[in-house]
């Protein structure tokens, strides 16, 4: 048969790749067609557009490339009447992904499905009605979810998270952190690690401030996640002082080894906590107080990190907007650094996070659903 697929980001990338190589063990002779990148071309099929040309966070920078924008839309649906799929699946990204879910229904009858679906439980709720016109089935990763798709009257089907098995399939339990620091010509200092995101806008709006908290440590050294897709001198502007490392494709390993992590808000907080590394979350927003006000009126959670949103408490610091400082940063890594007792319970809530996600597969319970999915309506 043939897949469609669309993935508008790194993490969109990792867990689609993770779905194609699964649906291959369902399905020898499937063919892909996607809009995604490196690792899900890794896994075979035709590379429509690459999610660096698509990823615009926030309204002020979709309108400024809204040009772009929409001709990444046209040459999605070109691409779409073009290889004829059996199957549209959507991953994340549901800007895009909406309007692509609508114009496939409104053009074919092909189905369509979702594999990590938008977080309406967060925000723009109103979009369900979305989902329940032009979206055949959903596969969710959190079981929380599963409640709110069916106050809607919409079911659902949890998998089990990718994030657990991401985790699983590339930690390597095998190498201490002296071989880490040696394979990456790091220093011999504890490292904190910063996560500044995977978006070009993100990195710079947060990443000048986390190197700033950070370098208040002078026993650590301070070593960047780099983003796939962007050139590591692209974060050395934000170095002024001191040649900090970036290394690229080897987060997890970083965060194994890591006594603490100062990450931008998205799925890396979730990785970090699987992993078991004591971290605080941060996130910019223009506006400041005014943006607190405005997260209160629009945005439907408590919180802003998966880590607290699974555990429907506070199990790790969110300093978003106006609480973004250096000093706020610096007085949270001193918490987990100096105080040995506070980072233990951090931990030790993370198990909890772990428990309640569980232990399935998801990239290969979602692959066998949507093959017998597929085959049932063929029948």
């Amino acid at each position: 048969m043939k897949y469609f697929l669309i993935a508008g980001e790194a993490s969109g990338d990792l867990h689609a790749s993770n779905l194609m190589r699964e649906i291959k063990k369902n399905d020898p002779i499937a063919e892909f067609c996607f809009l995604g990148g490196d690792l899900m071309f890794a896994q075979g099929g035709k590379l429509v557009k690459h999610y660096r040309d698509m990823a615009f966070m926030g309204f002020v920078a979709v309108l400024r490339n809204l040009k772009t924008v929409l001709k990444n839309i046209d040459d999605c649906k070109a691409a779409i009447t073009s290889f004829k799929p059996d199957v549209v699946i959507l991953i994340d990204y549901p800007s895009f992904n909406l309007r692509i879910a609508k114009f496939v229904k409104e053009t074919s009858e092909m189905p369509v499905y979702y594999y990590i679906a938008p977080k309406l439980w967060a925000w723009k709720e109103y979009r369900i009605r979305e989902i329940k016109k032009y979206v055949d089935r959903v596969f969710t990763i959190f079981p929380f979810e599963t409640e709110f798709y069916r106050k809607h009257n919409y079911e659902v089907e949890y998998v089990g998270n990718p994030t657990v098995d991401s985790i699983n399939a590339l930690c390597r339990k095998d190498e201490n952190v002296m071989e880490f620091c040696k394979r990456h010509a790091l220093g011999e200092k504890p490292i904190i690690a910063l996560l500044p995101g995977s978006r070009r806008q993100e990195i710079s709006a947060c990443l000048p401030t986390m190197i700033e908290a950070a370098e208040s440590f002078s026993g650590y050294q301070i070593v960047i996640s780099g983003a796939p897709g962007i050139e590591s001198g692209f974060y050395k502007q934000f170095c002024e002082t001191t040649s900090h490392p970036v290394i690229t494709g080897d987060t997890y390993q970083m965060l194994v080894h890591a006594k603490a992590a100062v990450v931008n808000s998205g799925t890396a907080t979730l990785e970090t906590a699987l992993i078991g590394t004591p971290q605080v979350v941060v996130y910019h927003v223009i506006g400041g107080r005014l943006a607190i006000l405005g997260k209160k009126l629009f945005i439907k959670t408590k919180y802003i990190s998966l880590v607290n949103i699974v555990a429907q408490r506070e199990v790790v610091k969110e300093l978003i907007a106006h609480l973004f400082t250096p000093r706020n940063i610096k007085a949270e890594l001193q918490n987990i650094l100096e105080q040995p007792e506070y980072a233990a319970k951090m931990k030790n809530d993370y198990l909890e996070i772990a428990r309640n996600l569980g232990t399935n597969e998801a990239a290969v319970n979602a692959a066998s659903l949507i093959f017998r999915c597929l085959n049932e309506s063929k029948k």
